[in-house]
C-alpha cells in the first residue's frame, strides 16, 4: 500500500501583503550586505562563502519543512539565508567561473524555468498558496533560491556592465515593480505570474540598494561599513517581525482552483 504524502493543515508561508514585500526587500538588501561581508570584508572568497551560506540554507530549509505551522522568524531567516547564498553564488558564477554576468543570468534563467516547469508538471500549479506539504515546499525553496540568485546577477549586470551604477539601477528595478503593481490593479494578468515576477525583481532592487550602501564612493556607493549595514538591516527586520502582523497564507482557494483546472483539462 503506497504511503500517503504528509499534508499540513495550513500554509507554511506568509500571506502576500504589503508587509511581506517590505520584509522581502529588507531581507534581500541584508542578503547583499551580509554576503559581501563574509566573501569580501572577512576575506572568505566566493567559493568558501557560497559553501558556508549553502550549509546554513539547507539547515534552515530542513527546519522550515519539518515545522508543522508557519513561524515568521524561521521563514524570514530562511529567506535571508537564500538571499545571502544567492549573493555569493551569483558572484561565484559571474566571476570565479569566468562566464560573466550574461552567462550567469542565462544559466540561472534556464535553471529557474526548469524548476517552474517541473513544479507545474508535478503539482498542476506554481502558486504559493499551495505550499502546504513537503514536496511543494521543496519546489518552493528551490524556486526561491534560484530567483534570489538570478536577481543578484541581474542587479550586478545592470549596475556594473550596464554602466547605470547602483542608484540608477535601483530606480530601474523600482520602476519595473511599479509596472507590475499597475498590471495587478488594472488588468487580469495572472496573479501567479505577477507574484513571481515581483519576487524576482525585488531581489536586484535589494541587491543594488545594498551595493549602494556599502560599495566605495569611487565606485558609486556610500562606502558604509558592510558589517554595520548588515547589523542595522537585521535589527530592522527583527523589529518589523515583532511589531508588524504576519499571518500564514490561505491554501483553500488555490486548491479549489487547481482541482477545477484538473477537472477541466481531464488531469
Amino acid at each position: 500500500m503506497p504511503t500517503r504524502p504528509i499534508v499540513h493543515a495550513g500554509s507554511k508561508v506568509p500571506a502576500v501583503t504589503l508587509v511581506f514585500w517590505l520584509l522581502k526587500i529588507a531581507a534581500t538588501t541584508l542578503g547583499e550586505t551580509g554576503g559581501d561581508t563574509v566573501t569580501m570584508s572577512l576575506g572568505w572568497g566566493y567559493p568558501a562563502g557560497a559553501a558556508l551560506f549553502l550549509s546554513v540554507l539547507i539547515l534552515l530549509v530542513a527546519a522550515q519543512i519539518s515545522a508543522r505551522t508557519f513561524h515568521p522568524l524561521l521563514y524570514w531567516a530562511t529567506i535571508t539565508a537564500s538571499t545571502t547564498f544567492g549573493t555569493a553564488a551569483a558572484d561565484f558564477a559571474d566571476r570565479s567561473l569566468g562566464i560573466g554576468y550574461p552567462g550567469g543570468v542565462a544559466l540561472l534563467c534556464v535553471l529557474l524555468v526548469g524548476v517552474f516547469a517541473l513544479w507545474y508538471r508535478m503539482q498542476g500549479t506554481i502558486t504559493v498558496d499551495t505550499v502546504t506539504n513537503p514536496r511543494t515546499e521543496a519546489f518552493y525553496w528551490a524556486t526561491i533560491t534560484l530567483s534570489q540568485t538570478l536577481g543578484t546577477a541581474l542587479g550586478d549586470w545592470l549596475a556594473d556592465t550596464g554602466g547605470l551604477g547602483y542608484l540608477h539601477s535601483a530606480i530601474v528595478f523600482a520602476a519595473g515593480l511599479l509596472v507590475l503593481i499597475v498590471l495587478y490593479f488594472a488588468t487580469s494578468v495572472s496573479r501567479v505570474a505577477l507574484f513571481w515576477a515581483a519576487f524576482i525583481l525585488t531581489r536586484p532592487l535589494g541587491a543594488t540598494v545594498g551595493d549602494f550602501l556599502d560599495k566605495p564612493m569611487e565606485h558609486g556607493g556610500l562606502g558604509l561599513s558592510r558589517p554595520l549595514a548588515s547589523a542595522v538591516l537585521g535589527g530592522i527586520i527583527i523589529v518589523c517581525l515583532l511589531v508588524l502582523p504576519q499571518r500564514p497564507g490561505h491554501p483553500g482557494s488555490a486548491t479549489i482552483a487547481r482541482d477545477r483546472l484538473r477537472r477541466h483539462t481531464g488531469g
